[in-house]
């Protein structure tokens, strides 16, 4: 199994960057797929991003491409997120999960427990 621990957000205002990062136990994360989620309240969880095992492939929401960018370090055992001109209704929970497909959502079976990210105007 693989446990996930993100970290990084925070308050930030309108337009401003948010770099939120996503580390993984085991030795097997290059084995992953990885992805980004947020979910804000009273609503469904959101897709935005997710990266091949290698690395060498990415797809993104259409409400983030542009301005959010996926990455990770299997040295580090680390996904990272980085989130440029935050916008207000940017504000959610944001998780990070693995998965066996990075097509399949419903691959996504290990979660982080989340992290804040509040914009404001």
């Amino acid at each position: 199994q693989v446990q996930l621990v993100e970290s990084g957000g925070g308050l930030v205002q309108a337009g401003g960057s948010l770099r939120l990062s996503c580390a993984a136990s085991g030795r097997t994360f290059s084995s992953y797929a990885m992805g980004w989620f947020r979910q804000a309240p009273e609503k469904e969880r959101e897709f935005l991003a997710a990266i091949s095992g290698s690395g060498g492939n990415t797809a993104y929401a259409n409400s983030v491409k542009g301005r959010f960018t996926i990455s990770r370090d299997n040295a580090k055992n680390t996904v990272y997120l980085q989130m440029n001109y935050l916008k207000p209704e940017d504000t959610a929970v944001y998780y990070c999960a693995a998965g066996v497909l990075l097509t399949s959502l419903a691959s996504y079976t290990y979660w982080g427990q989340g992290t804040q990210v509040t914009v404001s105007s």
